[in-house]
Protein backbone atom coordinates (compact mmCIF):
# COMPACT_ATOMS: atom_id res chain seq x y z
CA UNK A 1 0.00 0.00 0.00
CA UNK A 2 1.57 3.17 -1.25
CA UNK A 3 1.71 6.01 1.91
CA UNK A 4 -0.15 8.59 0.32
CA UNK A 5 0.52 12.44 0.96
CA UNK A 6 -2.25 15.38 1.62
CA UNK A 7 -2.06 18.60 1.81
CA UNK A 8 -4.16 21.14 3.72
CA UNK A 9 -6.26 21.51 0.69
CA UNK A 10 -6.16 18.10 -1.13
CA UNK A 11 -6.51 16.34 2.33
CA UNK A 12 -10.10 13.93 1.62
CA UNK A 13 -11.29 14.63 4.56
CA UNK A 14 -11.31 18.44 4.06
CA UNK A 15 -12.71 17.45 1.11
CA UNK A 16 -15.68 15.67 2.61
CA UNK A 17 -15.90 18.04 5.48
CA UNK A 18 -16.58 21.30 2.54
CA UNK A 19 -19.86 18.90 1.23
CA UNK A 20 -21.13 18.60 4.42
CA UNK A 21 -21.63 22.23 5.32
CA UNK A 22 -22.41 22.97 1.38
CA UNK A 23 -25.05 20.45 1.88
CA UNK A 24 -25.32 21.94 5.58
CA UNK A 25 -26.07 25.36 4.22
CA UNK A 26 -29.12 24.12 2.09
CA UNK A 27 -31.52 22.74 5.44
CA UNK A 28 -33.42 24.98 7.23
CA UNK A 29 -31.59 25.69 10.80
CA UNK A 30 -32.29 22.52 13.00
CA UNK A 31 -30.94 18.73 13.98
CA UNK A 32 -30.23 17.71 10.65
CA UNK A 33 -28.16 21.57 9.90
CA UNK A 34 -26.57 20.84 13.08
CA UNK A 35 -25.47 17.30 12.62
CA UNK A 36 -24.16 17.81 9.48
CA UNK A 37 -22.02 20.37 10.82
CA UNK A 38 -20.95 18.48 13.43
CA UNK A 39 -19.79 15.73 11.25
CA UNK A 40 -18.02 18.70 9.32
CA UNK A 41 -16.12 19.27 12.17
CA UNK A 42 -14.59 15.91 13.50
CA UNK A 43 -13.82 15.81 9.42
CA UNK A 44 -11.45 18.69 9.67
CA UNK A 45 -9.98 17.63 13.04
CA UNK A 46 -9.07 14.63 10.96
CA UNK A 47 -7.39 16.37 8.55
CA UNK A 48 -6.01 18.40 10.77
CA UNK A 49 -4.44 15.69 12.98
CA UNK A 50 -3.63 13.53 9.16
CA UNK A 51 -1.66 16.72 8.21
CA UNK A 52 0.36 17.09 12.01
CA UNK A 53 1.05 13.20 11.80
CA UNK A 54 2.65 13.46 8.28
CA UNK A 55 4.59 16.47 8.87
CA UNK A 56 6.01 14.82 12.23
CA UNK A 57 6.78 11.17 10.54
CA UNK A 58 9.25 13.14 8.53
CA UNK A 59 11.70 14.18 10.79
CA UNK A 60 13.92 12.11 12.21
CA UNK A 61 13.69 11.17 15.50
CA UNK A 62 16.85 9.88 17.46
CA UNK A 63 16.44 6.55 19.30
CA UNK A 64 13.20 5.61 17.47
Amino acid sequence: MAHMRYSAETSPFLLQAKDFLVEARRLKPGPARNELREVAKVLRELAEFEIRFQSGSDVDRPGL
